[in-house]
């Protein structure tokens, strides 16, 4: 990995983004000669954003190199800790990194301490297979995926199929939340977290909005949309942002395309982050870029 390099072009590169309008309501999103800037490259297979407001930093992953990695305004790209092939990231409620670690094949969190605390490695009795990406709702529950992508070698696959869970951090319990999924992947709330969007990378290749019921559980999908996606997130209006294999889709919550955004690489991930929370940030196979919006992001941990 070649540090120098990525903390260069941190700071020297940006470019016209592609930005198609297929809707008018995208131009209150994103402006259609907005900038991409490159943050940093040289880096194997990028996942996980999320941004740490406490440290105006964002912490992702690099899968291949077993490195969750930092990049902060004037620093560049830096090395932050060793991981077990790290992918999805988020913050609980308390502000601490929750990481998915494929060959660890649990979630773990990063005490205050630089400590880290495995929360979930097994459902059923069972080994999970390989924890792919991870958020957190307001009642502190964490939700994740769980697709056999990242099953290390000679190792087995053990559970019977590929599920989205929840985790109740106070009583440790682990429940099944949908085994609809071919491969289960990137997941986001709706602001108010009465929807949970959930992609499949699988076969169907879609996303699927679904209700989120009082006991936790998930009702009968509001409506399905059509095209692979690995991560997703909402911005503050609720409209759904999907990387996708020709760049990030933004769709407005009854699921209409409005937009769509084209990077120099395949989009992996995003988050929202910044100041005011209107920089879209993206993980794209080797490198890190990010694209200032005109709307806020929904406060996503």
């Amino acid at each position: 990995m070649k540090l120098p390099l990525i903390a260069l072009l941190a700071s020297s590169l940006s470019a016209a983004a592609q930005v198609t309008f297929l809707d008018p309501a995208a131009s209150a999103l994103v402006a259609q000669d907005a900038k991409i800037v490159t943050l940093g490259s040289g880096m194997k297979f990028t996942e996980g954003p999320v941004w740490i407001p406490a440290r105006q930093s964002l912490v992702f992953s690099d899968i291949p190199s077993a490195k969750l990695m930092q990049w902060q305004d004037g620093k560049g790209v830096t090395p932050l800790s060793d991981a077990l092939n790290p992918n999805g990231n988020t913050l609980d409620r308390n502000g601490l990194l929750v990481t998915c670690q494929h060959s660890g094949r649990n979630i773990i969190r990063t005490e205050s301490n630089g400590s880290t605390t495995i929360l979930v490695s097994s459902f059923d009795g069972k080994k999970l297979s390989s924890p792919n990406d991870v958020i957190v709702r307001k009642d502190g529950s964490i939700w994740f995926t769980d697709p056999n992508y990242g099953v290390p070698a000679g190792e087995k696959k053990e559970q019977d199929v590929n599920r989205v869970y929840r985790l109740d951090p106070a009583t440790k319990k682990v429940s099944a939340v949908s085994s609809l999924f071919e491969m289960p992947n990137g997941l986001a709330f709706s602001p108010d977290e009465k929807t949970l969007y959930i992609a499949d990378s699988g076969k169907p290749q879609r996303v699927g909005a679904f209700p989120v019921k009082d006991d936790g559980s998930l009702g009968d999908p509001k409506f399905w949309l059509s095209g692979g996606s690995d991560g997703l997130r909402t911005d503050s209006s609720g409209n759904l942002y999907t990387t996708a294999s020709d760049g990030v889709r933004i769709y407005n919550p009854d699921g209409k395309q409005l937009a769509r955004i084209t990077f120099p690489e395949t989009p992996a991930n995003c988050t929202f982050g910044g100041k005011d929370y209107k920089t879209l940030f993206v993980t794209a196979r080797t490198s890190l870029y990010s694209i200032q919006l005109n709307i806020a992001g929904n406060d996503q941990r």
